[in-house]
């Protein structure tokens, strides 16, 4: 019997800054991470690829969303809200990585449901290890819903 952990899971991180985006493959290799990691760099393309369209017709469904809230065409607000209102979708857990530390952006993240929400550190060590805690809790502590058919 295989754990959890043994189990590679895909991960959509939502990012349009490709200094972050590579910081978090970075994370994702130091860590030894063998999730998959897929990449949208606007709402829109998010969107795509959680409803399977144009490009993204032969992707999985991600088991995990890292969500920035700054995007380009759609917000992350928007995009999260979408997620967390489509009975297809809202079971996916969404932790929103962003560097707003705004109150109200807090609330509203989780009012719109997010799953978690953390403030990306600036220095890259503190980056790689806040993406290794999501890693260690979204894949080794938090039982994701087994994925439908």
């Amino acid at each position: 019997m295989s754990t959890p952990s043994a189990t590679p899971i895909d991960v959509l991180l939502v990012e349009d800054d490709p200094g972050d985006e590579l910081m978090t493959r970075e994370a994702f290799e130091d860590n030894k991470i063998r999730n998959k990691l897929h990449v949208a760099r606007d709402g829109e393309q998010a969107l795509d690829f959680l409803y399977q369209r144009g490009a993204y017709t032969e992707v999985p469904r991600p088991d995990l969303i890292l969500l920035d809230l700054n995007l380009p065409k759609y917000d992350g607000r928007q995009v999260l809200q979408k997620i967390k209102s489509d009975p297809d979708l809202k079971d996916i857990p969404v932790v929103v990585l962003t560097t707003s530390a705004a109150e109200e952006d807090i609330l509203r993240s989780y009012k719109l449901h997010a799953n978690a929400y953390v403030t990306k550190p600036v220095d890259l060590d503190q980056f790689i290890a806040a993406v290794r805690q999501i890693d260690d809790f979204f894949v080794q502590v938090v039982r994701l819903p087994r994925r439908h058919g």
